[in-house]
This record gives C-alpha cells, sequence and structure tokens, in this order.
C-alpha cells in the first residue's frame, strides 16, 4: 500500500536562506507522524510546502511530493485551492489569529463545504454545528453565530479543528496545535485528535517541538534540524535508543521524573539553530555538536539502521564516538 503523504528530497530556499534541505519523510493513512525539532528548524515550512502556502519570493523544489499516490509538486494554484480545506487540511500554530475577526464562526466554517462541495447553506450549517458538538463544544447552535473574539483560545483552537474536518480530509497537517494553550487545554485537545483520527482514520503530520506530546500521540518520529531530517524511526525506537548527537541532546534536555535530581541541572545543548545559507555542505549541527569530526564537513551519508530506523549521520551506530570509514 503506497504512502498517503510522500515528502522526497524537498528544498525550500527564502532569499539567502535555504529553509528545507533535502527533507524527506512518509506518513501512512492512520498514522500519526511527529515531526520535532527546535524553533527555526523548517518544520513549519516543510508543512507550508505541503499545503502550497509558502510565502511569496520562496523557491521549493523536490524529487516527488505525493498526496494518495498521485504526484502534486506540480499543482498549479488553481489545482491546489481544490485540494486545500477538502481532502488535506491544516490547523495553524496560532489560534489567536487564525480565524478572521470579521465573521463569525458559523460563516467561516460553512464557507469550507459550499465552497468545495456546493452544499445548500442550511445542510452546512448543521453539519458545522455537528462537528462543534464533536469537538466539546456545548450549544453549538449559538457558537456559530458568535466572533472570534468571543471565545477562549481553546474554543478557537476546537473551531479551528472542526473547520479543518469539515469536508472529511484523509491529511490533518497540525502546527503546534497546543502551543498557546494551558495545560489542561493542550491535553484535551490532544485527547480529541487522537479519538478523531480513531474514528475518522485520518492521517496526522503533527509538528511540535514537545517530545512528551511526540511519546504520548505518535506512532513515527522525523527529527528535524537545519532543515535536514537528521534522524526516523518509530516512536518506541527512537526514544529507546536514539542514534544522532542531536536527538541524544533533545532527549537530555527532557526532566525524567525519579533520575532528574533535585538541584541538578538540566540537559542543554549550546549554540542555536544556524542560517544556512545555499551550496552549504556538511552537517549543520556540527558546530554545535560534541561527536563532530573532520568528516562532518564533507557528505553525510543517510544510514539504513534497520525496522524503519533512519539517520543522516557519519558517526556509527551504537556510538562509539568515532566517524565511519
Amino acid at each position: 500500500m503506497s504512502a498517503l503523504l510522500e515528502i522526497r528530497d524537498l528544498r525550500v530556499t527564502i532569499g539567502s536562506t535555504a529553509a528545507v534541505r533535502g527533507a524527506s519523510l512518509s506518513l501512512d493513512k492512520g498514522e500519526t507522524h511527529c515531526l520535532v525539532g527546535e524553533s527555526g528548524c523548517g518544520k513549519s515550512i516543510t508543512a507550508l510546502s505541503v499545503m502550497g502556502l509558502l510565502p511569496r519570493g520562496a523557491v521549493r523544489e523536490t524529487t516527488a511530493l505525493r498526496f494518495a499516490g498521485e504526484e502534486i509538486g506540480h499543482y498549479g494554484e488553481r489545482q491546489m485551492e481544490r485540494l486545500r480545506g477538502d481532502r488535506m487540511a491544516m490547523i495553524f500554530q496560532e489560534p489567536m489569529t487564525s480565524l478572521n475577526p470579521a465573521y463569525t464562526v458559523g460563516s467561516q466554517m460553512t464557507e469550507v463545504l459550499r465552497r468545495h462541495r456546493g452544499t445548500p447553506r442550511a445542510q452546512a450549517v448543521d453539519r458545522a454545528a455537528e462537528l462543534l458538538a464533536r469537538v466539546g463544544i456545548t450549544a453549538p447552535g449559538l457558537r456559530l453565530g458568535q466572533f472570534p473574539h468571543q471565545l477562549s483560545g481553546g474554543l478557537r483552537q476546537r473551531v479551528m479543528i472542526a473547520m479543518a474536518l469539515m469536508c472529511d480530509p484523509e491529511l490533518l497537517i497540525a502546527d503546534e496545535p497546543t502551543t498557546a494553550l494551558d495545560v489542561t487545554v493542550q491535553a484535551q485537545i490532544l485527547r480529541l485528535l487522537a479519538g478523531l483520527q480513531k474514528d475518522l482514520g485520518l492521517g496526522i503530520l503533527l509538528i511540535t517541538h514537545d517530545l512528551g506530546i511526540v511519546a504520548r500521540v505518535a506512532d513515527r518520529v522525523s527529527v528535524m534540524y537545519a532543515g535536514e531530517v537528521v534522524e526516523s524511526a518509530p516512536t518506541a525506537t527512537l526514544f529507546a535508543a536514539p542514534q544522532h548527537p542531536y536527538t541524544r541532546g533533545l532527549l537530555s534536555c527532557v526532566p525524567v521524573p525519579g533520575k532528574v535530581k533535585r538541584d541538578e541541572p538540566l540537559g542543554s545543548i549550546p549554540g542555536v539553530v544556524p542560517r544556512i545559507r545555499p551550496g552549504f555542505t556538511g552537517c549543520g549541527f556540527r558546530d554545535r555538536c560534541a561527536e563532530a569530526t573532520p568528516a562532518c564537513a564533507g557528505t553525510i551519508p543517510r544510514r539504513d539502521l534497520g525496522s524503519g530506523h533512519e539517520m543522516l549521520c557519519v558517526l556509527d551506530p551504537g556510538r562509539d564516538g568515532k566517524a565511519a570509514a
């Protein structure tokens, strides 16, 4: 069975910045694939590339960009408009600004169904109310007549999820869907997404920097750094045996109950994500990596470690700290 979403060798250049540098990943139907990494690693740009929503002036190149077995990398704007909101949908990072403040919740939700399916207004309103109830919003009829500023952050995020589901999409991209929410609401939103996926068979590409979320919901994880996917593996494998120095650094920053002693410093990765320019060669992490060698400035091999585990690194798996021959 072919993947629901396949990205192969995606490259995105914005001005003098190589925002994404040869990233590849695949997502199966009914699977949750988490894309993780620090801010500035290229996660959101990757998602916007799939949706055809890159900023003006951005240049996208890819060997393959397939959705449900169909190559969409060559699609024009009109073709992408027919696809967006219908068969693939996206929940954006900031619920406070994702909704248009000048229109009611109901008018924004019904527009999706009426535009893509030509559904009569009354039926579209019924569908919107049904989905608001499904995502846990009480008095959905009342909420449809309200404006976004009348809703809390948690309610707005639920509205965004309901809107994304109006046309029963096959793929849902969620870009940091819990970032602006408090911990209790975060947990509610994650349970909601998991329940909807189980009921509807959605493929979910979840973008986050929170490894706690990854451990709870992901089937597979891709770790991104400086525009590249540096490690990818099933979730249990990645947490049990991380191989790339950056992945190990990320996991060392997570406090583990019972292992982190009081007053001891938490793990950290020195430095910041670099701005990579077009034509850069070698590993983007080498200036922050304690295991870097001269080989890290050359061509970096992609290693197949078996059982769906891959790593972009010159170091041998198992980590003896020495570069491969």
